[in-house]
């Protein structure tokens, strides 16, 4: 049977496979790959020929796709367990989903998390909002924080600075621009979050001032749309009686009435 690139299940019905998840192309191999993940998603742990069946793939077909899975880390596999009488061979190998390949598929973190947060704010205030905003952002630094403190001057510690971010994940980078150092993070894991609750942006850039002893000012975020957060750090800034002070803009989202 030749291979249309419909991946159908064994009674024919279309799996209902459309749109794939992000990293993935929308046809040939990347869309019957998507169909072969989602079946394990569905019916795993399962046996490569229940999902040659099940999708009406070639037994090589599949052990290709499934090979590829593993190789990403998205699939594992453990033995069948035995039924009935022990027979020769090896055992039935049973394919399911690792959390790496389920991520593909989306998860509820973000909604999770803004709904805390709502409660948070209806319920304790936005004070308390406020304080675990900060709190998280310390939390995130962590003991490096003296570290960073100890780099030098402020283009230093901003360079060390980044590289603590991007071992937590935000793929973030120092370069110099003009009269001082631009701190990118090209990545935010909880911008979807701090596209309604600001408080998280106002936080970490406060954070970022007090580590880096100096005047800072956030010029981007992703939380508001743009393509990387971006904070400028003078290269010589005095420090004020009151301590470093911070600029920041504002992400669109969640207003401070909302909650009222």
């Amino acid at each position: 049977m030749s291979n249309t690139g419909v991946v159908k299940t064994a009674a024919g019905h279309d799996t209902g496979v459309h749109t794939p998840p992000v990293g993935l192309p929308a046809s040939g191999e990347g869309r019957t790959r998507i169909a072969v993940a989602r079946l394990l998603l569905e019916q795993g742990p399962i046996t490569a020929a229940e999902v040659a069946a099940e999708l009406e793939l070639s037994a090589p077909a599949v052990r290709r796709h499934l090979d590829a899975l593993i190789a990403d880390g998205e699939a594992e596999t453990r033995d069948a367990p035995r039924r009935g009488r022990r027979t020769r061979g090896r055992p039935a190998k049973h394919f399911l989903l690792t959390d790496a390949g389920r991520v593909r598929f989306g998860h509820g973190y973000d909604d999770l998390a803004t709904s805390a947060l709502r409660f948070l704010a209806q319920h304790a205030g936005e004070k308390a909002l406020g304080d675990f905003a900060r709190t998280r952002v310390h939390d995130l630094i962590g003991p490096s924080a003296e570290r960073i403190r100890a780099a030098g001057g402020p283009g230093e510690r901003a360079e060390a600075l980044a590289l603590v971010l991007s071992d937590r994940g935000y793929a973030a980078a120092a370069r110099e621009a003009g009269q001082g150092v631009q701190l990118c993070q090209h990545h935010c894991p909880v911008a979807h979050v701090a596209a309604e609750f600001p408080e998280l942006c106002e936080a970490e850039t406060e954070a970022f001032a007090e580590i880096l002893g100096t005047h800072v000012q956030r010029l981007a975020t992703i939380a508001r749309g743009d393509s990387a957060c971006t904070t400028h750090v003078p290269a010589r800034a005095p420090e004020r009686p009151g301590g470093p002070q911070v600029t920041t803009t504002s992400p669109r989202g969640r207003q401070h009435d909302d909650h009222s």
